[in-house]
């Protein structure tokens, strides 16, 4: 019998190769745009698969996001900075080294230009060894923490009304659920899904409300409801499943992005990544 999962796998198709370690995949302005996290550059690529060298980080660019007024923020992992883009030319916008518990990862900006950015509770490019560690937020205000006692919070995403902030734990198994409160401050921390075999990482929603969810260890993306309910998945043969976004004119695109690497290699830069792209029935919603 063939599953929906099997369809989804038989519309498979590479889109762009010839990257590092990918990161951060969004679907801006018509294009997919993705961090080389190792290749320590930015790319945005089209729908045929052409590839736009837009900035080179030599901090190791991570998450991205987009201002209200254009510009790209982008987090440079190294460096502890969020990055602004203008005119070619990049500044720091934000400073974390101050608040943040380990290295910045991913971030996601909301439709007022808040930027929330997670860290691996470690410095991830000595070791993996997370600890509990904290969720910041850049506003106009600066930056402040907004919530704490995380295990790696990694990939985020928003709700369609602004006002709901979910976030993928990486070594805790689960995904966890805020409320956006009007300040940007989060409230109501509530567990959305529980995942015990898996460990997600770059996340996005679609429009019923289900995470799709990236898990490098078991080599897949899954597609998770609210409660755990898992309806589909997708295998990567042994790939590092590092994110996923759901893009293209109608949003039922479903780009997923993995590596050849290892946690080991990754440690010595060695790490090969393609992306490909699947077709989705239900589209995506939110941010990113």
């Amino acid at each position: 019998m063939t599953t929906k999962s099997d369809k989804i796998m038989d519309s498979r198709r590479i889109v762009a190769d010839g990257l590092m370690f990918g990161e951060g995949p969004r679907w801006h302005d018509g294009s997919l745009w993705v961090s080389d996290m190792l290749g320590k550059a930015i790319y945005k690529i089209g729908l045929d698969g052409e590839k736009e060298k837009v900035a080179e980080v030599s901090g190791s660019p991570s998450g991205l996001g987009w201002l209200p007024d254009g510009r790209m923020l982008a987090v440079s992992m190294v460096d502890g900075v969020v990055l602004v883009f203008e005119d070619g030319c990049s500044t720091v916008y934000a400073d974390l080294n101050s608040i943040t518990g380990g290295t910045p990862n991913d971030m996601i900006v909301d439709r007022n230009g808040r930027a929330y950015v997670g860290n691996a509770g470690c410095n991830l490019f000595a070791g993996l060894d997370p600890n509990p560690t904290n969720l910041m937020l850049i506003d106009s205000d600066g930056v402040r923490q907004v919530a704490d006692d995380l295990i790696f919070p990694n990939g985020m995403a928003i709700g369609p009304d602004g006002k709901t902030l979910l976030v993928a734990e990486t070594f805790a198994h689960r995904l966890t659920a805020f409320t956006i409160e009007q300040d940007g401050s989060l409230s109501d921390r509530r567990v959305f899904a529980e995942l015990p075999d898996r460990t997600p990482d770059g996340i996005c929603l679609d429009a019923e409300g289900a995470v799709w969810a990236s898990s490098p260890e078991t080599s897949e993306v899954v597609r998770v409801c609210d409660g755990g309910e898992i309806t589909h998945s997708i295998s990567l043969g042994g790939r590092f499943a590092a994110a996923c976004v759901a893009g293209g004119p109608d949003r039922r695109t479903l780009f997923v992005v993995s590596s050849d690497t290892t946690p080991e290699k990754f440690m010595r830069g060695e790490s090969t990544c393609r992306i490909e792209a699947y077709n989705i029935d239900i589209p995506g919603a939110g941010a990113p």
